[in-house]
């Protein structure tokens, strides 16, 4: 049996090597994350394998898929890992250097009920983490890591017998082709693929090949040390390298994967980023008239245009948002029987025919040139200037503390609800609806709406504003109405950007 777990270790002590560290904040609402060394060490690892272990044994489970990202230390961070499930009596499956979707794509492959993915996805080095699931395609949510959270740090998760280990062959080839078979192209498309040199760089363009595309390759060869930018399709640095190459290549688009391929980024044959929400549209609008009275779902960062979409709407199509995370969209996709759900962070779940209801880049890029392969005399960024005008901002996050957040987000919420309830306007626009499943988003009597959510995984809270009428009107939004509102608390910091 392990010591129970500590989170004040000090690296280069005896205590160090003989002890599991753990600190408690590295269980998120939906995954697992430390930096190593600082927060976790291996025994803490080892540790989270034998709770985990524990825990799919509570579940009446005992076979379980791994799998590792491209970093320095996530092989010995998943034989950790791996140590612990043997001590719980799990019979492992190790599929070797994966993304997050192939470990996903093993469950359905290997008849496996459960999943833990070692990746730090899009973060910094030093960064490492675990995707955990029991029931393909679904992933843990908040009551799964709470119940695992308890089990690890209370310590004392008993041994069983009967573990066994199996590396698995032929994996690779098998998700490739899966992923592969989703699309073929009937025309010539020139497609950069931009992999900012993580884990994606050794499946991405293969797959993309075999769906008939011409692949420029961007940042594909494996370099844990990410020298060009971390591998994160939102990060300017990544969208920059992407735009550039379509321009010099003269490509039809550009995709860029993340960190461990279970985000998926767009950039148009403009060199032009189009936002994983519109995209979602743009793939929606051409979904619904194949399968009529489809439904979406959507996080609330999403546009308003799925709300108001004329091409939805005239085929039966319905749209639900719900709370932000790939956890939570993935589990309401599948709850919901939808045919797709997209999260602004690019997370795209394409339920059967389309996929299997999980995250997969390769999955929404094969969707995509196949939306392409449908419209030949249309361009992506023809497809994007059809949608309605819609003005969107970034993502804003004024800090506040992990343990105010929740606390002041009610009193937020509680304002606009007020304000709604006593019929008052916003710049002179009537409250039409309030969501209010995850923080507060406030829709205008004209499509316009704005957001004040909580971090998931940060001590920050998160603001997102949209205009249907001009991007002046968004930044009056966010400077005459939400900045000011939020100024009223003392415990919101400053935000990181502006508009």
């Amino acid at each position: 049996m392990l010591p129970k777990p500590r989170a004040d270790l000090t690296p280069n002590t005896a205590a160090f090597e003989n002890t599991p560290l753990i600190k408690p904040t590295g269980f998120r609402e939906y995954d697992a994350r430390w930096i190593l060394g600082q927060e976790i060490n291996l025994l803490g690892i080892q540790a989270l394998g034998l709770g985990l272990g524990a825990y799919i044994h509570e579940r009446g489970e005992r076979r379980i898929v791994v799998g590792h990202d491209f970093r320095s230390y996530s092989l010995s961070v998943k034989q950790a890992l791996t140590l612990g499930l043997l001590q719980a009596g799990c019979e492992v499956l190790d599929i070797g250097l994966a993304l997050s979707p192939m470990a996903y794509f093993a469950q359905f492959d290997l008849e496996a009920p459960c999943v833990a993915m070692i990746t730090a996805s899009h973060n910094e080095n030093g960064w490492t983490g675990v995707k955990m699931g029991v029931g393909p395609p679904l992933t843990f949510g908040p009551e799964e890591i709470g119940r695992l959270k308890a089990i690890v740090l209370a310590g004392g998760a008993q041994s069983r017998p009967g573990g066994t280990l199996t590396q698995v062959q032929g994996l690779t080839e098998r998700y490739i082709a899966d992923v592969a078979a989703r699309c073929r192209l009937t025309r010539p498309l020139r497609v950069v693929c931009a992999c900012g040199n993580g884990t994606a760089g050794a499946f991405a363009p293969e797959a993309l090949r075999r769906m008939g595309a011409e692949v420029i390759e961007v940042d594909c060869d494996l370099d844990w040390s990410f020298p060009n930018y971390n591998p994160n399709p939102e990060d300017s640095a990544m969208l920059a390298a992407m735009g550039a190459a379509v321009k010099v290549h003269g490509a039809d688009l550009a995709f860029g994967f993340d960190g461990d391929g279970d985000r998926c980024g767009v950039v148009d044959d403009r060199g032009e980023e189009i936002f994983a929400d519109k995209m979602g549209l743009l793939l929606a609008r051409d979904l619904a008239p194949r399968h009529p009275g489809a439904s979406f779902v959507v996080d609330v960062k999403s546009t308003g245009l799925f709300a108001t979409d004329a091409v939805l709407a005239a085929h039966g199509a319905s749209v639900l948002y719900w709370k932000t995370g790939h956890s939570y969209i993935k589990r309401k996709t599948a709850e919901t029987g939808a045919l797709a759900g997209f999260e602004k962070s690019g997370h795209y779940f394409m339920n059967a025919p389309l996929g299997r209801g999980y995250d997969c880049a390769l999955t929404a890029a094969a969707a995509v040139l196949t939306m392409l392969d449908r419209n030949p005399d249309r361009s992506i960024s023809d497809l994007k200037r059809e949608l309605p005008p819609a003005y969107t901002s970034l993502t804003m996050s004024p800090h506040c503390a992990d343990e105010e957040k929740y606390r002041v987000l009610e009193g937020i919420v509680a304002i606009y609800q007020d304000l709604a309830g006593r019929g008052e306007k916003i710049l002179g626009r009537r409250i039409a609806t309030l969501l209010t499943i995850n923080g507060v988003r406030v829709t205008l009597d004209d499509g316009s709406w704005l957001l004040v959510r909580a971090s998931s995984n940060k001590p920050e809270l998160v603001v997102v504003v949209e205009s249907t009428r001009s991007a002046e009107d968004m930044r009056d939004l966010f400077r005459k109405e939400v900045k000011p509102r939020l100024a009223a608390w003392t415990e919101i910091g400053a935000f990181n950007q502006e508009i």
